[in-house]
């Protein structure tokens, strides 16, 4: 058994590139620092900076929207001056920000510098996508792209873990961390990388052929991100109310919350690459999402269900991050699938703007929904907004094959 076990990761690991590896680790140290987002609706709605949980859930979604921003202009970049650049520059500027943002204290300031922060930081994920599917063979960039997710995750884990801490001391630190993370990245970025080899460009520019449609021409590919939007909508309330229910709801400290972003992170680490090696090709892309939009649904659901307590934040964060790991690796894997490498970039903008977009629309609505009508119908409308981003997905598959016949 173990040694079966052994053979199964291996053989999940196994195969991809050595700058995919390095460029895991160069995300694994960014996101190591990933604590203010997490961690703001808490910060805003703490007695020394009291504002309300309306107010906190406007910087997030000012946040989503400067990230719709971000997404579009580093799609368009990412094509026009090529992923490295574009990530070097997304990553200090961040940096830079993070730590001007913990000084602010006015609520409007705290608004400008969100949303200037968001466009920078957001430009970063057309490159860095367009990066992984430059430097995987096409057979492995699911995968690739899941050792992705696990880097990301696994600095979720140690982030979430530290944020909870750091935030129970002073949550001005927050801000601090988050921002020499990003600037370090740069720094091994430039040093393990630096800009891509001739050979990758090469490879990247001309392995896929095909014409570079726009994905805004695109209507399959616009279909998936209105169902995308709907999703993720409900999937950054974790981030954003569910930290705040269960502060006020179920009376759990700084660190605890933080151990749930832990745990959250921790599982995706461990399963998801194996998960992903087991599933891919046995069914077809969209299955996967719409048993992963179900599952997090679920997990809103034993919310109102059960009464609150550590157990019950624990199991629903698991089911989380089982429909999570089921959802997020194949969601990639459809977009990518539409791309040739002349147009990679803007089809990972559109894609980033879709989740901004969310980013806007969940946490905003989310925290007027709870402020006004509660939580239990909150998390009644998350669960049920979840069913049909699945019966959307669902649909697409239909979609998809009239497009082949």
């Amino acid at each position: 058994m173990l040694t079966r076990t052994i053979s199964l990761y291996k053989n999940a690991y196994g195969g991809l590139s050595r700058a995919t590896w390095l460029l895991a680790l160069v995300i694994l140290v960014n996101r190591s620092g990933t604590m203010v987002i997490p961690f703001m609706t808490l910060y805003l709605t703490q007695p020394s900076m009291g504002y309300s949980i309306g107010q906190a859930g406007t910087v997030i979604a000012i946040f989503g929207l400067g990230a719709v921003c971000g997404g579009w202009l580093g799609g368009r970049l990412t094509d026009k001056w090529g992923f490295h650049r574009v990530q070097m520059v997304t990553l200090g500027g961040g940096g830079i920000l993070f730590i001007v943002l913990g000084q602010m204290r006015s609520y409007p300031l705290i608004c400008g510098c969100t949303f200037l922060l968001s466009v920078v930081n957001e430009a970063f994920r057309p490159a860095n996508s367009t990066a992984i599917a430059a430097y995987s063979k096409e057979e492995y960039r699911t995968r690739s792209f899941s050792l992705n997710r696990l880097a990301i995750n696994l600095g979720w884990a140690f982030g979430g873990a530290l944020g909870g801490l750091l935030a129970s001391f002073n949550f001005h630190l927050l801000f601090w961390v988050d921002g020499i993370t990003n600037l370090l990245a740069v720094l091994l970025l430039r040093s393990l990388l630096g800009p891509a080899s001739a050979a990758v460009i090469a490879r990247h520019r001309n392995a896929e052929e095909g014409p570079a449609r726009s994905p805004y021409r695109d209507k399959v590919y616009l279909i998936f991100i209105g169902c995308t939007i709907v999703f993720a909508a409900c999937f950054f309330q974790i981030f954003s109310v569910l930290p705040v229910f269960y502060k006020q709801v179920g009376h759990l400290s700084e660190l605890m919350i933080g151990m749930l972003l832990t745990v959250n992170g921790l599982f995706i680490v461990i399963f998801e690459m194996v998960v992903v090696f087991k599933m891919e090709g046995r069914k077809e892309n969209l299955v996967y999402i719409m048993y992963g939009n179900c599952l997090v649904g679920s997990a809103f659901v034993v919310l109102n269900i059960f009464p609150v307590t550590t157990y019950l934040a624990y199991s629903s964060m698991l089911l989380i991050s089982m429909g999570e790991m089921m959802s997020m690796p194949f969601l990639n894997s459809f977009w990518v699938s539409r791309t040739t490498a002349a147009n990679r970039g803007r089809y990972a903008g559109l894609n980033t703007i879709a989740w901004s977009t969310a980013q806007v629309i969940g946490p905003a609505t989310g925290a007027e929904v709870a402020q006004h009508v509660g939580f239990r119908t909150l998390w009644w409308g998350v669960a049920g907004c979840c069913v049909v981003a699945a019966a959307g997905f669902r649909w697409l598959r239909h979609v998809k094959s009239m497009e082949h016949a």
